[in-house]
């Protein structure tokens, strides 16, 4: 019956606590609860109070009521709530208080049970993934089982081909392999690389960041500025471009709202043998809403238009460097670095738009974070995912992986795992893939990206040399000599703060600085120093916890680790001998690493687990040694600087000891601290740039090269009149020796043809199946059929005719204006379906036929852009994935759904007839099975769901048109894509972006929908297309007035 005593006093607890709010406050209490245990009815129900602590909410108050219930929901069984309701029933009065506590009890009683059963439902979909992943890798095995031998053989000599195996010598990184050459300054002397970082999320500047501000605008900011100046000073780099979010709010200082920022000019890189670099910039490009600054969460509907922001500005760097360096032909990034999962994502789309490799660096992980919470119990799934975003977010760190020819971790522990979490990515078969390509042996179809351990690089030039080693060190003598009259030196104000603590500065110091936040583990540490007599009789103890005001006002996490802290201190008795500062700045932090150094103290990290642990590298450079949690970064860092000591976090003896060992070991002291100052260099920014790009070089080895060529954008109509024409000789470089003023007008205009036509011949030649000369100068927008007409059956319905009859008609007004068709069917199809609507193939410009997979151009005989097949062929698993798809298809091992369309088949796109009243997977659980075996592909349902197209990962409607686009140099924002309600499962990606969309309703009535698209768990529309865009309009039609419907559209978007 203890147990009841012990919920009988938080119950009564609770009620003290929300007995001033009545009944306000007892639905706080309910929400409360509800963090983890509330289903989807509990929520229309109880709606929850963003206003009571939460752990989500960082600057929600702290909730007694909610302490107190989550008490009793977490560490108590059913059983004690029964007994406990049983006795409160007992003991029932006409007291209001004793009813209350009855009807609390039962309430938190259901609570506690729901949540319980979530729990296991949880951890049984956890389970299921986790079985689906290993019997995906046991397929994956089989295929490639024949180099077994050679896997071991591998494994023997790890040293010189794994990936993530540390080099003997010296302790250092397995930085670079036997088949990856160092990055060398001599080699790369002449090379103009340009490198696209992308970051999108937060406030990015040079200059006076503000980390901290927010949850956006943290370490990941800092390091990606840093990023770029640091590339930029690199041999060989000749631009570096940052991209960012513009933001013009008023919430945020004006600087944010510019599009362009310089960080480092030429002038900064004078110092360089070669001389030759154009410098670093943040371009800030819009997204979203330009008027607000909205959180990450929310930026995911955003990101295709940023994406197509981001491909006019490349490619109009490509072309303005290739005119400066490559003789005019387009510098195209060497890398495109996507930061975070939303910038990973851009990255992708980019890196597929223009066939140039990419990098990814996850800073932290979707899939770690929501497991952690699910763990955790205090939060629902649903919640979960409403609030972060969370599947949205793991969708975009899966379709990375898909793209990323590496990703760049911190830790080998980031690659087992948290990378190892996901469906894209398995450390086993990465190494089986990596031996097959090292033999010359082919992979069947299967990719996995490249993981490397590069740590972040740190800028040392803060630390001053003379500093690092001074006279006295250790005599803490010469801490009265400061603030003296004949003394020059002023103490800084951190001393000061940080020393009125302690009865006995002179003590060694124990540092830590870490935000209160319970995965840091504070509260071990300091367990481990009050119950160690000798530990405290020898050193003081530095608690450096962020910045803080009043307790109570902080995140319920803060306020509990500072809480605790507190009632240690006391319970220990360690006044004066435990600082806990309530603030610092920034600019403070090198000061209390130097005040630690000069009293011969220590700097620990306890934490939990640490994915890096940047503190420790910083902690070397100014000559502290370091004791670590043995879980997660530490592990490599102390390896590399040989500095300090590994401990068990949850080991208080193990944690004293260390400490103790350092403080007590003069010599071992001294040798840490010295080989932490020697080693640090191995963290620094231009070591880091060179492991980097030696990376970057490698991967580059087995990407095709692009080959697209770029067409000038059309700045002004080109008329038909030939003194238009004329007048394009002054725009217009033309060969030969041509004065006009020599000639008469007739013969001026007649010369001036002739140029023009042997240009364009000349032109033909040497682009050969390119379609770059077609639009150049004749379309100056497009209007892209999108609208997926089919009846039930997959046959092509009365609508489609109506429309494009329609669409037509209105592009003929303007004229100027270019017409294609995008479908997901068979170019035998398409034509078929515009012989019955009596449509003229002249009238079109081009064909996008199989999902994206194929484009034709009705000028060229219809022949398949062949270039474009190139272009988007890479990581086609062809004929490996053939078979693969229709045993995936079929769901929990039953009756095949899906049988081959031969004839709707093609070298890009296999084919699938749906069985009429079998049920298929869903494109989402498809995909996550293929990721599995390592094939990357995009899979679409067409024709109202009745077809499954398999097509390249990098190929598909929406790619397409940004392919076009570059390729007749037709802007994004000029093209206009026609679509209806719903469609085939690539709808999404065609109505978003900064193209312009018209929506028809009424169109048709049998397109897929999002239930052969994702399931109930994953992310919804609104994560994908957002509500609010300028850029899209919905109008009303009907067969009967679809042209007049289509023209006052379309005269909307123009004007």
């Amino acid at each position: 019956m203890a147990g009841n005593d012990w919920i009988n006093g938080y119950l009564e607890a609770i009620l003290d606590a929300g007995s001033n709010s009545n009944e306000r406050n007892m639905m706080v209490v309910s929400s409360a609860t509800s963090n983890g245990s509330i289903t989807r009815d509990d929520k229309k129900k109880q709606p929850f109070n963003w206003n009571s602590s939460d752990p989500i909410h960082p600057n929600s108050v702290f909730s007694p009521t909610k302490y107190f219930v989550e008490e009793v929901v977490n560490r108590f069984d059913e059983s004690d709530f029964h007994r406990t309701w049983i006795k409160v029933i007992a003991t029932r009065n006409l007291r209001d208080r004793n009813n209350r506590l009855e009807n609390m009890c039962w309430r938190i009683w259901h609570l506690a049970r729901k949540k319980k059963q979530i729990a296991w439902e949880d951890a049984q979909k956890l389970a299921k993934r986790r079985i689906e992943r290993e019997q995906g890798r046991k397929d994956a095995s089989e295929d490639l089982s024949e180099l077994s031998e050679g896997e071991k053989d591998q494994s023997n000599h790890s040293h010189s081909c794994s990936n993530i195996t540390a080099e003997p010598h010296n302790k250092d990184f397995s930085r670079i392999n036997s088949d990856v050459q160092l990055w060398s300054d001599i080699d790369n002397n002449s090379k103009r690389l340009y490198i696209v970082l992308i970051s999108l999320h937060g406030l990015v500047r040079g200059d006076n960041m503000e980390l901290g501000r927010d949850s956006d605008t943290g370490g990941q900011v800092k390091y990606v500025v840093e990023l770029a100046r640091a590339l930029a000073r690199t041999k060989g780099v000749y631009r570096v471009d940052l991209l960012t979010r513009q933001i013009s709010s008023l919430d945020v200082d004006s600087s944010y709202g510019e599009p362009v920022e310089m960080l480092s000019s030429p002038s900064d890189t004078n110092n360089r043998a070669d001389g030759e670099s154009c410098g670093a910039y943040i371009i800030r490009l819009p997204c979203g809403p330009r008027d607000r600054y909205i959180p990450k969460e929310s930026l995911w509907p955003h990101i295709p238009e940023f994406v197509d922001e981001a491909l006019a500005h490349i490619v109009n760097i490509a072309r303005a460097l290739g005119s400066e360096v490559e003789g005019g032909k387009p510098t195209w990034p060497y890398v495109i670095h996507g930061h975070y999962a939303d910038a990973g994502e851009v990255a992708a789309h980019l890196s597929g738009a223009l066939n140039v490799p990419m990098v990814l660096t996850g800073h932290s992980l979707g899939r770690n974070k929501f497991e952690q919470l699910l763990k955790q119990g205090k939060i629902s799934r649903e919640d979960i995912n409403s609030t972060y975003k969370i599947m949205r977010r793991i969708e975009g760190e899966e379709f990375s992986l898909d793209a990323a020819e590496m990703v760049v971790t911190s830790t080998r522990q980031e690659i087992e795992e948290q990378w190892g979490l996901y469906d894209g990515f398995d450390v086993k078969l990465e190494r089986k893939l990596r031996v097959r390509r090292r033999r010359g042996v082919s992979c069947l179809g299967r990719y996995m990206p490249r993981m490397v351990v590069i740590p972040p690089g740190m800028d040392f030039s803060y630390v001053k040399t003379q500093e690092l080693v001074l006279d006295g060190e250790g005599d803490t003598s010469w801490l009265a000599k400061f603030n003296q009259p004949q003394s020059k030196r002023q103490m800084p104000a951190i001393w000061s703060e940080i020393m009125r603590f302690f009865t006995n500065p002179h003590k060694p110091m124990i540092l830590a600085l870490s935000r209160p936040d319970p995965k840091k583990n504070v509260t071990t540490l300091l367990k481990a120093f009050g119950e160690c007599r000798q530990l405290r009789e020898l050193a003081n103890l530095t608690l450096i916890l962020g910045n803080r005001d009043d307790i109570e006002e902080m995140s319920n996490s803060s306020a509990i680790v500072l809480t605790t802290v507190l009632k240690l201190i006391d319970r220990y008795d360690l006044y004066g001998q435990v600082a806990y500062p309530k603030h610092h700045k920034q600019s403070d932090v090198p000061e209390i690493y130097r005040l630690a150094a000069m009293t011969k103290g220590v700097f620990i990290n306890p934490a939990l687990v640490e994915p890096f642990g940047l503190t420790l590298i910083e902690a070397a450079a100014y000559g502290l040694p370091v004791v670590a949690t043995q879980n997660g970064g530490p592990v490599d860092i102390i390896k590399a600087l040989s500095n300090g000591l590994l401990v068990d976090p949850h080991n208080q003896k193990a944690i004293a000891d260390a400490l103790l060992k350092l403080l007590t070991e003069k010599g071992l002291w001294l040798e840490c601290r010295k080989k932490g100052l020697k080693n640090m260099h191995r963290f620094s920014w231009p070591e880091h740039c060179k492991n980097y790009l030696s990376h970057v070089e490698h991967c580059r080895s087995r990407h095709p090269t692009t080959c697209l060529e770029i067409a000038n954008y059309i700045e002004e109509p080109m008329s038909d009149s030939l003194r238009d024409v004329e007048d394009l000789s002054l725009r217009f470089s033309v060969d030969g020796d041509f004065k006009a003023s020599e000639l008469d007008p007739v013969s001026r205009q007649k010369e001036l043809i002739d140029l023009l036509t042997r240009r364009h011949q000349r032109h033909e030649q040497i682009s050969g199946n390119m379609g770059v000369s077609y639009a150049f100068g004749k379309r100056q927008r497009l209007f892209v059929i999108a609208v997926d007409c089919y009846n039930h059956d997959g046959s092509i319905s009365e609508t489609f005719s109506a429309i494009i009859k329609s669409v037509i008609k209105v592009a003929a007004i303007p004229s100027k204006t270019g017409i294609v068709l995008s479908t997901g069917s068979t170019l035998a199809e398409t034509l078929e379906a515009l012989k019955l609507s009596q449509v003229e193939l002249s009238n079109l410009d081009a064909l996008i036929c199989c999902s994206g997979g194929e484009i034709y151009y009705p000028w060229k005989d219809l022949v398949a852009d062949m270039d474009y097949s190139a272009h988007v062929e890479y990581r086609w698993p062809g004929d490996n994935i053939r078979s693969v798809v229709k045993r995936l298809a079929a769901v929990d091992g039953g009756t095949e759904a899906l049988v081959e369309c031969t004839e709707a088949c093609s070298f890009r796109c296999y084919a699938y007839s749906v069985k009429p009243g079998v049920k298929s997977r869903r494109i989402d659980e498809l995909r996550q099975r293929l990721r599995m075996r390592g094939f990357r592909c995009n899979l679409v349902y067409t024709r109202a769901a009745t077809r499954l197209n398999v097509v390249p990962l990098f190929a598909s409607r929406a790619q397409s048109l940004r392919y076009l686009s570059i390729r007749w140099g037709i802007k994004l924002s000029k093209i206009l894509v026609f679509v209806g309600e719903k469609g085939d499962t690539d709808y999404e990606e065609l109505v978003v972006g900064v193209h312009k969309t018209l929506i028809l309703e009424g169109s048709e009535a049998n397109g897929s929908t999002e239930k052969v698209l994702r399931s109930e768990d994953s992310y919804k529309r609104e994560d994908v297309v957002s509500k609010d865009s300028p850029n899209i309009v919905a109008v009303h039609q009907s067969n009967g007035d679809a042209y007049n419907v289509i023209l006052q559209a379309v005269e909307s978007f123009s004007d």
